[in-house]
């Protein structure tokens, strides 16, 4: 997979889609199994960036706390000892973990995994640093 159009298409059948524009998707991911975020979600932007003018790359970015609603030296001391991929971003008034891939040879289970790794550690840093279920 190393285009943009092959990935949203691969989202669409995979993902259920909460909103669909053309360079970028949203979904919505419900999570079961896990005691810790049964019953819970976390809404997923998935965008298509242009890297120096040039190559393509998606992010993985979904919102997880009101900057000013934390202790950011706590979330960001909880990211650094518990975080596998991405970053904790400040977007307008928000939190947000994102990551960011090439697509150029893009496998599935490189998108896949990553995805539900963002979305994973931002629902457990959304219930720790909140306690609630806002994103």
């Amino acid at each position: 997979m190393a285009e943009w159009a092959d990935l949203v298409g691969f989202i669409r059948q995979q993902y259920r889609v909460v909103r669909d524009d053309p360079d970028e998707i949203r979904i919505r991911i419900v999570f079961g199994a896990d005691a810790y975020t049964e019953g819970r979600a976390q809404v997923m932007v998935i965008a298509r960036e242009v890297f120096d003018h040039r190559e393509d790359w998606v992010q993985i970015a979904t919102p997880f706390a009101r900057v000013d609603e934390v202790n950011l030296y706590h979330v960001l001391r909880e990211a650094g000892a518990s975080l596998v991929v991405g970053g904790v971003v400040v977007m307008g008034e928000h939190l947000v973990l994102r990551h960011a891939l090439p697509l150029v040879n893009l496998d599935l289970n490189e998108f896949v995994d990553p995805l539900e790794l963002v979305a994973g550690s931002a629902e457990l840093l959304e219930q720790q640093f909140t306690g609630r279920d806002d994103y």
